[in-house]
């Protein structure tokens, strides 16, 4: 159970003791100033953790600083940590607020004797050229560097240009000349040549200066065919097309002809790993003629490792738009279907081929055809790719070596991807995996027990019948504990709760319980118990969490399992839901209720300050109002029979005019009802809003429970409250989306029926009946009878990012308030800094930041005056980008009411399809605003009755010229 530690308390940096940002770098500066070279040096190379821990400018400009000291005083060695400081931590460098003082430190070693001191002041200026892109006198010194007689210096002078040509169009402009002198000129040695050639790449600022160096380029590939000279000019062209973007198709062309011409061996696999680039970057601007050509020397090639290269090129191609231009014919050519043929001959071809890897390229690029092609009649095709899988498939899962797991992983790709567009293919290739999963390797096992679930997740293809071969091989498995082992057990059981639809017989259950007692260790336990959570097997998980309880080594843990054993135990009552018992639905909900609440209780006994369990609590806070209401509901539906409308609410309804109240107090009960729910779709709404770090099914997972919400409501208003107006469009679904999960599938079948019920009782009968009020207990009882499903998130974080705040001016104490004069804007400076976890926009990235700050005035001191609406409070919103992860800017505010105010600085983020998450954090500071002195004297004399002096009087805003 130990292993769960780590990804339940994600970093929780235990003893290590927590200094304050100035402590730390005192603490670091006493071992700069210290006499001994090793303490000096210990503390430059720990630096780049300061940086990480505290990243805000005030502290970073303070270090570099110190830095650019020991740069300018200390030896050649001190010197090379600082540069391997500053190129560690680049992108901290644009905090640095003294930029002009840094340089000058560190620029005085280059007037040194000392080649070597000049060489490494060198690569610092180059590690810099972000931040100091236009100093002349950098520039000045970089192109003097280049005709030094010293190697190391020169080495350095062509390192710190190719930075600065990337950073600055003048200094590449003004360099172009220079490189290319150096480069023809035959005092240059060849090794020196070939160092220098690929600054070019960086010449694309503007059209004239990128062709310059394509015709340079261009004669040095003629006038210089050595294999070094040509592999480095070439590809330098490839980087300098990939960034100037107008030549791509030009550079497509060259590389081709040097692949089919050119005899070298090397020079071939340098032209197939740029085309690879291309076709990864670029795939649009590959015309037919290009896959054409390429597809002719795969051909014809009769080397294995070039033809390996080049059906990567064509599998990567395959997965892109250019497959679409490939196969769409244009005007005008009759050999087209001819020439389509070659591309999908030599895929068949390669299907069967000895090499695996070549192998793997001809299935994916028969898989790719067969996916992005679907108007077109390619059952041959099909047929192919699956022979061609099922071939691979067999070959690989014998095989444990590195190699034949990659391929397996391709195989097994293709496999879902085909099975996901050609779904009449599923059954075959279902069954050939179930066959090899006999015979294979276990580590070939437990990739195909994850390609299964992905098949079955999406098609329910998976019948009875195969349950029993996997039972089989699950009592098989052996009694060893090894990793691979434990990772079967759990990979299988998975595969078996995804094909066991519906509740798990007790047969099942007893045979996973066995196993996991001989061979499994707490942790296999805990990965199936949360496996089976996630697929709606909650008994099962309920016993799998109760036997784990007592094994764990923290209470926190013990407290985390123990919310798990109850959620389960509470979505288990609820699957002995019935229709039409309406008595006992209740009790069941009640049942769930009372562990859910026990439940909750645990939760948050689990939840630290490290690992608050933000996400985990609001869902199941939201789940447990959702059973509430719907068991409100329910009440509220049988009150019709309890409490029927009196004899005279007809008349009642007529002389207030309102029909509804002819159904007496059902009608207000309803409203409650229906208000309840539209807030918890609000509430579920804003907990997907928080939810940045959070995978796709998660999402959909709350998307779906807020719908539900949003359907009952409906169906509330449809039938009972506003019958006339009820409008079903906006609610129907389009059948044509892809559905996910199995409990999607579900719920969305469960969505489709309720509405096709309310629907046709909305048009046939007048509200309100005894069929209005089934109908809608039916509803509650089918969604409820859904097992929910716990996602990923619930209990695994895979991408985790969060924002940190600075404000200034900031207070010394966080209780103190920052004085402000009333005549007087405050100047508000926030800085941000983004943190992300290992997995950085794994999920969705973040575009922008939106920062929102606002005042409330929490204390009145002095006189009312009439002031201005306007003046009142402040409202700002502002977007930045980050840059490097840091951002600042800047909000004027007005207090002009006397008293205390406190502001609000809350952030969100946009990700890169535009949609706001609202991820916080939210920071506060008090503001005392104060009557300026003049005012101030001119009010208290007003007071006393003393006219204002005539000095006094003069003191206008043109006084003071």
């Amino acid at each position: 159970m130990a292993a769960s530690a780590k990804s339940f308390l994600a970093d929780a940096g235990y003893g290590e003791q927590e200094l304050d940002a100035n402590s730390a770098l005192m603490e670091l500066d006493k071992g700069l100033r210290s006499g001994k070279l090793g303490e000096q040096c210990e503390a430059v190379v720990r630096f780049p953790r300061l940086f990480q821990k505290y990243p805000f400018p005030i502290l970073i400009n303070s270090a570099f600083l110190k830095l650019a000291d020991v740069f300018r005083v200390g030896n050649n060695f001190l010197r090379l940590c600082v540069l391997k400081v500053t190129q560690q931590s680049e992108k901290h460098l644009e905090k640095i607020l003294n930029v002009d003082e840094f340089v000058k430190r560190v620029f005085s070693v280059i007037h040194s004797n000392d080649p070597v001191a000049r060489a490494i002041t060198l690569r610092m200026l180059g590690s810099m050229a972000s931040i100091i892109p236009e100093r002349k006198n950098a520039h000045h010194s970089i192109r003097q560097s280049l005709d030094s007689h010293d190697n190391v210096e020169v080495e350095a002078a062509i390192f710190a240009a190719a930075n600065f040509s990337a950073q600055s169009k003048d200094f590449a402009a003004g360099i172009c000349n220079k490189i290319s002198e150096m480069i023809q000129g035959l005092a240059t040695p060849v090794d020196l040549k070939l160092k220098l050639i690929p600054i070019l790449q960086h010449m694309h600022h503007d059209a004239s200066l990128a062709s310059s160096s394509r015709q340079l380029l261009q004669q040095l590939v003629t006038s210089y065919p050595s294999t070094k000279m040509v592999i480095v000019t070439l590809h330098t062209f490839t980087l300098l097309a990939a960034s100037s973007l107008v030549d791509i198709p030009k550079q497509i062309q060259l590389l081709l002809q040097y692949l089919k011409n050119d005899p070298r061996k090397a020079v071939k696999r340098l032209a197939i790993q740029d085309l690879k680039l291309l076709a990864n970057k670029t795939p649009h601007t590959w015309s037919r003629e290009n896959i054409q050509a390429l597809c002719e020397s795969a051909l014809h090639t009769p080397y294995d490792s070039l033809k390996l290269g080049m059906l990567s090129v064509l599998s990567t191609l395959s997965g892109t738009i250019a497959i679409k231009q490939y196969f769409s014919s244009a005007p005008g050519t009759t050999a087209t279907t001819a020439r389509s043929l070659d591309l999908v001959k030599l895929a068949q071809e390669c299907c069967y081929h000895n090499n695996r890897g070549i192998a793997a390229h001809g299935v994916r690029i028969l898989t790719n055809i067969s996916a992005s092609c679907q108007e077109k009649d390619l059952l041959p095709l099909e047929q192919d790719a699956v022979f061609g899988l099922e071939a691979l498939l067999v070959l690989c899962s014998q095989d444990d070596s590195p190699g034949a797991q990659a391929t397996l992983k391709i195989t097994l790709t293709c496999m879902v991807k085909l099975v996901k567009c050609r779904p009449h293919l599923s059954q075959s290739v279902v069954e050939s995996l179930l066959t090899q999963l006999h015979s294979a390797q276990d580590t070939a096992r437990i990739l195909m027990c994850h390609c299964l679930a992905a098949i079955a997740m999406q098609l329910p293809v998976l019948a009875d019948g195969m349950l029993g071969d996997l039972m089989d091989l699950y009592k098989l498995i052996g009694r060893s504990a090894t990793d691979k082992k434990q990772e079967l057990l759990v990979s299988l059981a998975t595969v078996i709760f995804v094909s066991s639809q519906k509740a798990l017989s007790s047969e099942i259950k007893t045979v996973i319980k066995q196993q996991l007692e001989n061979s499994s260790n707490g942790w296999t336990a805990y990965r199936i118990a949360r496996q089976a959570s996630r697929m709606g097997n909650h008994d099962m998980a309920r016993e799998l969490y109760q036997s784990l309880l007592t094994q764990v080594a923290s209470e926190h843990f013990y407290f985390w399992l123990n919310s798990l054993k109850e959620f389960s135990h509470a979505e288990q009552c609820l699957t002995g839901l019935q229709e039409d018992n309406y008595s006992s639905a209740l009790s069941c909900i009640a049942e769930a209720l009372k562990s859910y609440h026990k439940g909750i209780a645990s939760l948050t006994a689990a939840s630290t300050p490290l690992n608050p369990l933000s996400f985990q609590c609001g869902f199941v806070k939201l789940r447990i109002d959702l059973l509430q209401a719907f068991s409100q509901l329910i009440c509220t539906c049988n009150s019709l029979k309890t409490s029927p409308p009196p004899a005279i609410a007809t008349t009642i309804a007529m002389t207030s005019g309102n029909d509804l109240q002819r159904c007496g107090r059902i009608s207000n009960q309803m409203k409650h009802s229906m208000e309840e729910f539209r807030n918890l779709a609000t509430r579920y709404g804003d907990l997907y809003q928080s939810s940045f770090d959070a995978d796709s099914a998660t999402l959909r997972n709350v998307e779906l429970q807020q719908q539900s919400c949003l359907l009952i409501s409906h169906a509330i208003e449809a039938l009972i409250l506003d019958p006339e107006s009820a409008s079903f469009q906006e609610y129907s679904s389009n059948g044509t989306a892809h559905v996910e999960s199995e409990y999607e599938r579900r719920m969305m079948s469960v969505f489709n029926h309720v509405l096709e019920e309310v629907e046709s009782l909305n048009r046939k009968y007048a509200p309100v009946s005894y069929l209005h009020t089934a109908c809608l207990c039916d509803a509650v009882i089918a969604l409820l009878k859904v097992p929910l499903s716990f996602q990923r998130y619930f209990f695994q974080k895979l991408q985790s990012t969060s924002i940190k705040l600075a404000l200034s001016p900031s207070p010394r104490n966080p209780a103190e308030p920052i004085a402000v004069q009333n005549n007087q804007q405050l100047a508000l400076k926030v800085e941000g800094v983004v943190q992300h976890g290992s997995k950085p926009g794994l999920f969705r990235k973040i575009q922008s930041v939106c920062l929102n700050v606002s005042s409330v005035l929490q204390s009145k001191s002095g006189q009312d005056y009439k002031i201005p609406i306007d003046n009142m409070t402040n409202e700002m919103e502002q977007r930045v980008e980050p840059h490097n992860d840091y951002f600042s800017t800047q909000f004027l505010l007005n207090f002009v009411i006397l008293g205390t105010h406190n502001i609000t600085v809350e952030s969100s983020v946009i990700d890169s399809n535009g949609i706001v998450w609202k991820t916080g954090p939210k920071t506060t500071i008090l503001v005392k605003s104060l009557e300026d002195p003049y005012s101030q004297q001119v009010r208290l004399q007003q007071q006393q009755g003393q006219p204002p002096s005539q000095q006094q009087q003069q003191r206008t805003a043109y006084s003071r010229f």
